[in-house]
């Protein structure tokens, strides 16, 4: 019912669109490739992984912390220390599940460039409290900065909950791919912020599969996150989405194979 459902509303989305050929989504691996044995999320090894299964591009989430050090973790705590108001040396020799220190930003960037084939998918992770504007102002473009440093910046998109730093990173970056996540706005009031692209989670994308349209028709990117379930994934695929994001990228390859 639900798949019968879902076709019915991409049927209605892509009305009038027919000309338009749907093209097959790329991959990327959600906190890299890390569902593997000896795997931990947003690690140097996850990265790894992601190049090696060929996957279109890595996800990583980054932290400033107290003392302006940018380093890759999900979560705002770890160890129950708060990343942000701690400095890095408070917390660099703690393990993560693989027993990798958490990496900084400048080894995570380093390593990207041995795998010139893989894109970047860089989340600035921002305050629960999106009134700290003062933390937002130093690590956005800091994270630009260090993307800068490192060449890659054709290979990266920048994304984030937070819709200023969003504008913050296509100001400074004109042009460069940006997508905002938080599945509140409709593509065109995303648009009129100056950001090109949106990478929502897939739910959103049931209740508003039009906005898949309306994002290609601003010239926007579409992203959804994080897709792993066989039905959801082909859902994803048939409505032209251009990115997955996947903590099961293998599986969504396989997908992608009989496209």
């Amino acid at each position: 019912m639900k798949k019968q459902f879902f076709t019915l509303l991409c049927a209605a989305a892509l009305c009038g669109c027919a000309e338009q050929a749907v093209k097959a989504p790329v991959v990327a691996a959600h906190r890299g490739y890390w569902k593997c044995e000896g795997g931990a999320q947003n690690s140097i090894s996850s990265l790894t992984n992601a190049a090696a299964i060929k996957a279109w591009g890595s996800e990583f989430d980054v932290w400033m912390t107290a003392d302006d050090t940018l380093v890759v973790n999900h979560d705002a705590k770890f160890h129950g220390i708060v990343l942000k108001d701690a400095a890095y040396a408070d917390f660099k020799d703690l393990p993560l599940d693989n027993g990798e220190k958490m990496s900084t930003v400048d080894q995570y960037l380093q390593k990207a460039k041995e795998f010139p084939a893989l894109q970047l998918v860089f989340e600035i992770k921002t305050a629960d409290d999106l009134s700290d504007t003062l933390y937002e102002a130093r690590v956005v473009p800091a994270c630009v900065e260090a993307v800068r440093k490192y060449g890659l910046l054709d290979r990266t998109t920048f994304i984030a909950f937070s819709l200023t730093a969003c504008e913050s990173v296509a100001r400074l970056l004109p042009g460069q791919p940006v997508q905002y996540l938080n599945g509140d706005l409709s593509p065109k009031e995303v648009y009129e912020h100056g950001i090109n692209g949106i990478d929502y989670w897939y739910p959103e994308f049931y209740k508003h599969p039009e906005w898949v349209t309306e994002a290609h028709e601003l010239g926007m990117s579409v992203n959804c996150w994080t897709v792993n379930a066989r039905e959801d994934i082909q859902n994803m695929i048939d409505l032209g989405v251009d990115q997955i994001t996947t903590n099961e990228p293998t599986l969504v390859q396989k997908q992608l194979r009989s496209f």
